[in-house]
């Protein structure tokens, strides 16, 4: 089976490398999947969980980025990035009712966008710690 060398690094350091039959994603114009072969391509990635199909599957949270296809090997360069494994589910939980209180307080001073973010980093992240 032909497979490709997937890399995942954020500005903190690779969180993965190794070979996969397959990656599906979630670019900002709509989800992708990639196999070994695929045309070169960069696609700028949205907040959400990347799959990588083979003999040991993962999930990964990514908090947007970009997306780098060449025939053999896929990188992904994220803002974030982490393996169930390493997500704090309280914290996540935390994060995701502080962004909804702000989101359904209404003020002024508050930024909807930001919080709109944060609400989508915290459920990408809890689905992906929560879905293994």
């Amino acid at each position: 089976m032909n497979t490709l060398t997937v890399s995942v690094v954020t500005p903190d350091g690779p969180v993965l490398e190794d070979t996969f039959e397959m990656v599906s994603c979630k670019a900002e114009s709509g989800e992708l999947g990639i196999l070994p072969g695929h045309i070169p391509l960069v696609a700028p990635l949205s907040i959400s969980g990347v799959r990588l199909k083979g003999p040991n599957p993962e999930r990964i949270a990514v908090s947007g980025g970009f997306l780098e296809v060449r025939p053999d090997k896929v990188t992904i360069l994220a803002q974030s990035a982490e393996r169930p494994e390493d997500i704090d589910i309280e914290r996540a939980r935390a994060a995701k009712e502080r962004a909804e209180r702000r989101l359904q307080a209404k003020q002024d001073e508050i930024d909807f966008r930001r919080a709109e973010l944060a609400l989508k980093r915290a459920m990408n992240r809890l689905d992906i710690a929560e879905n293994r």
